[in-house]
């Protein structure tokens, strides 16, 4: 059974993706974030395709330290996958969870990382 906080954050997603769409030019970066991990995806959504990701469950990514710091570490790693596929610019869907926290720290890395959105 969902609970009411995993309604609202439905109902925010699909508000969010009814506006965010990512092409071939400028792909979608999605975030999912559960208890314990974090993942981060770029999507071509015209073509249904994954062209990058990162999450805290590789090997690439070093165990320790914060949530945050994890997902600053994964936001880094999604910017330079993207940087060798030749990505430079995204759309950030935050997928209904709020701008604040791991979210905010993910992306931000990503910024810093060479990503503009």
């Amino acid at each position: 059974m969902a609970t009411k906080k995993d309604i609202r954050r439905t109902k925010i997603k699909f508000r969010i993706r009814h506006k965010v769409s990512g092409t071939a030019e400028m792909p979608r970066l999605s975030v999912f974030r559960s208890n314990k991990e974090i993942y981060a995806q770029v999507i071509d959504d015209e073509k249904g395709v994954t062209l990058a990701a990162a999450s805290t469950l590789e090997k690439a990514v070093e165990k320790g330290g914060t949530k945050s710091e994890m997902a600053a570490k994964v936001g880094k790693l999604v910017a330079e996958r993207c940087q060798a596929a030749g990505i430079n610019s995204v759309v950030f869907d935050r997928n209904g969870y709020l701008y604040h926290g791991r979210v905010k720290s993910l992306a931000d890395a990503a910024r810093e990382g060479g990503l503009k959105f």
